[in-house]
């Protein structure tokens, strides 16, 4: 499995498992899925506070502590910030969060925190505060954020000592703003808008490692693109480099997002280890420029 480097400092396999559908699973089924990541060297695990309410992080304890795996063979990440009805980046809520995220993880410390989608009323120096407190006490390793622009991260990089080393964010063959919109620089199509703000070039900048969430969705969970009659044009080609590359048509998704140069880990959700033994292929699958494009040419965009 091919590794990056979150924010250019921590290696990790450039595929994570995010665990939100884990809730659903037994610790039985859970400690399959988990088996599988971890044949695949996928020792990544983005949670979340709200997965499940809290349980897809129980179910992963108890499965890892059934399995018998030591701590440090583990690389956990937790997100917390959304609460019902609203999102809370108070210095309280965010200690208290962390607290119930490792005590239900069954653990002492998290390897990464992300706050997850961005709260207006922040208060970029009690976001500070809450992350000195955790990094000192050694609750959390490594800080980051979930679904911000580049100015929401400034202002809290004017307040927040430790380096923010990630920004996870949507992206996919078929939610592709962070690149439309580069490419229709100075044109006044729907595609020159930019939603982003520029995440991606400042992160690239910066050195920000963006995690890549639902690579296999269609606008907002809408529904997953592979295989889908909607779209002949783009499953046709997908399924062409499938059978190219003697991989899977996920395998193939998963490999579009991996190829672009900002070194993007995706954090894909399955909790079928079949699945997952066939995504885990994309890690050392490198598409060529050409089929980059001709990839994001057949979902439908157009070049100026």
């Amino acid at each position: 499995m091919k590794k990056i480097r979150l924010g250019g400092k921590v290696e990790v396999p450039v595929i994570g498992l995010g665990c939100m559908r884990m809730a659903d699973l037994s610790a039985k089924d859970a400690e399959q899925v988990i088996q599988a990541a971890l044949d695949e060297d996928i020792h990544f695990f983005d949670h979340a506070d709200i997965y499940g309410g809290g349980k897809s992080e129980e179910i992963f304890a108890e499965a890892v502590k059934n399995m018998g795996i030591r701590r440090e063979e583990l690389f956990l990440q937790s997100k917390c910030g959304i609460r019902q009805g609203m999102f809370d980046f108070s210095k309280e809520h965010i200690l208290n969060s962390v607290d119930g995220i490792l005590k239900r993880l069954d653990t002492e410390y998290i390897d990464s925190l992300l706050l997850h989608r961005p709260d207006t009323l922040v208060e970029p120096e009690e976001v500070a505060e809450a992350f000195s407190i955790l990094e000192k006490s050694g609750k959390v390793r490594h800080f980051g954020i979930s679904n911000h622009t580049p100015l929401q991260i400034e202002l809290l990089k004017k307040s927040v000592e430790q380096d923010l080393l990630i920004n996870q964010l949507q992206f996919s063959i078929m939610h592709t703003g962070m690149v439309d919109a580069g490419f229709n620089m100075n044109m006044t199509n729907d595609p020159s808008f930019d939603h982003d703000n520029g995440i991606l070039d400042y992160s690239r900048l910066h050195d920000m490692t963006i995690q890549a969430w639902s690579p296999f969705q269609f606008g907002f969970f809408e529904g997953v693109f592979l295989d889908n009659d909607r779209f002949p044009e783009l499953n046709a080609k997908i399924d062409e480099l499938a059978d190219k590359y003697h991989v899977t048509n996920s395998a193939i998704a998963v490999a579009w997002i991996k190829r672009h140069p900002a070194k993007m880990q995706t954090i894909v959700g399955t909790m079928n280890p079949g699945r997952l033994h066939d995504i885990a292929k994309a890690g050392d699958l490198t598409l060529t420029r050409e089929e980059w494009y001709q990839i994001y040419l057949a979902a439908g965009n157009k070049l100026p």
